[in-house]
């Protein structure tokens, strides 16, 4: 019976080591240790040398004096030995390390081995981060339609220049969007090309990496300026009645002037506004004329025309030369979306004149004589600037008469001499105050 109570008392005392509490330090061999093993690393920055600290104690507590540690660091595949050391009359051991830039590097391990079984510690090191600073430079004006560059320098604020991810950002008047994202070069450098069309500003977001910070730029501030000259009306002359939204802009270079039938779209807009059963010219003989012009801002701006078919030559040479000679036009918006007038019987005149828009087209009654049929029914006619190049009618001028006894050298003509004139005789159009009709 002895025998097969020693035997009991051994497995009893086995089992109860088996499930005792783990040490300290993690164990990957077999047997079992009461030692304790530490390793201690502190924080510092990338590229800065720490002091690791391996303790190792024994079982009482003790320093566990002359024992052999392996200090050891992950590669990003595998580990690798850093160095192999003694512990002093303390039970520590000191070595320096230089911590790296990549969160997975700084990741360490010792290694003890006892009789039986390798205890480790492992250590994963989070970085202190460097603060930084990202600055941005541009230009201040730039001419609508052209590019620009932006340059970009990240650096800490030791001055060590940063290699990283930079968000370019656009104020869009309700917040910032971004428009672009670069690479800072390791000279913490990086150029971005950019084409804004409006008064813009612009910033550059240094985005956060394992070792530093990110960083929001200053403010770059591009005016946008016009490619043409502005014009510059006198201090006393009257603005248009009526305000309209500025076209888009131009499309392509030049006038990039061109005719097509009228579209479906564009039809459905004219029927029972600008066009109705019994005008003297259907779909068929109308055209659809889309030119870029400069406007009164200096921009290029896409505006738009119904003529008749068998003028519609003559009118893309007179957009043409128009543009080419930097004639200013306010506005060219197609006269429905002044929408129906029941005095004119067609798009309202009134309304498209007060709003200095120039049009073509327009199956109305005559201004003073509403039941006459206007010349623009017939699709031959140009109106240009009529606010600034007003038209007598029985009742007075329209829509203003402040212009009538004022010229401008770019926008009103009161003479056959004046430049705009001279575009449309060129192409066979005779003058009549603030129209413009083909001649047979």
């Amino acid at each position: 019976m002895m025998p097969r109570l020693a035997s009991a008392v051994v497995a009893a005392l086995v089992a109860g080591l088996l499930a005792a509490p783990a040490p300290q330090a993690s164990a990957e061999g077999a047997g079992g240790s009461t030692k304790d093993l530490d390793l201690f690393v502190p924080r510092g920055y990338a590229d800065q040398r720490v002091q690791a600290t391996v303790r190792l104690r024994k079982a009482d507590g003790r320093p566990d004096v002359g024992q052999r540690v392996r200090l050891q660091r992950f590669d990003g595949r595998t580990w690798q030995l850093l160095a192999s050391l003694e512990t002093g009359e303390d039970g520590r051991v000191n070595r320096p390390v230089l911590l790296r830039r990549r969160t997975e590097l700084n990741r360490f391990r010792v290694k003890h081995t006892t009789p039986s079984r390798t205890l480790t510690t492992r250590r994963d090191l989070a970085l202190r981060k460097r603060n930084s600073r990202v600055v941005l430079f541009g230009q201040k004006k730039l001419r609508d339609e052209r590019s620009m560059t932006l340059r970009i320098g990240w650096a800490t604020g030791q001055g060590e220049r940063l290699k990283g991810k930079v968000r370019l950002e656009q104020d869009t008047g309700s917040g910032w969007r971004a428009v672009d994202t670069v690479k800072t070069s390791r000279r913490g450098k990086a150029r971005v090309r950019v084409r804004p069309r409006v008064d813009t500003r612009f910033r550059a977001v240094g985005l956060a990496s394992t070792w530093f910070d990110g960083d929001t730029s200053n403010e770059v501030a591009v005016d946008n300026l016009p490619p043409g000259d502005p014009v510059r009306l006198p201090s006393g002359a009257p603005r248009p009645r009526r305000a309209l939204p500025l076209q888009p802009r131009a499309v392509g270079g030049g006038a990039n002037a061109v005719a097509t039938r009228i579209p479906d779209d564009v039809w459905n807009d004219m029927v029972g506004v600008s066009w109705r059963r019994g005008c003297p010219v259907g779909r068929a003989g109308l055209r659809l004329v889309r030119t870029n012009y400069w406007a009164f801002d200096g921009y290029r701006r896409r505006g738009q025309l119904v003529v008749n078919a068998d003028v519609v030559g003559r009118v893309l040479g007179v957009v043409r030369d128009l543009y080419a000679e930097e004639l200013p036009v306010r506005g060219m918006y197609r006269v429905d979306r002044f929408g129906y007038s029941p005095r004119f019987r067609g798009a309202d005149p009134i309304a498209s004149m007060a709003a200095d828009n120039t049009s073509a087209f327009n199956c109305r009654g005559a201004l003073g004589r509403p039941r006459d049929r206007a010349v623009s029914a017939t699709g031959r006619t140009i109106e240009m600037n009529p606010w600034e190049n007003p038209s007598l009618t029985p009742n007075g001028w329209v829509p203003d008469d402040w212009w009538v006894g004022n010229a401008h050298p770019r926008v009103a003509w009161r003479s056959t001499s004046h430049p705009v004139v001279r575009v449309f005789a060129r192409h066979g159009f005779r003058w009549r105050y603030g129209s413009f009709t083909a001649r047979r």
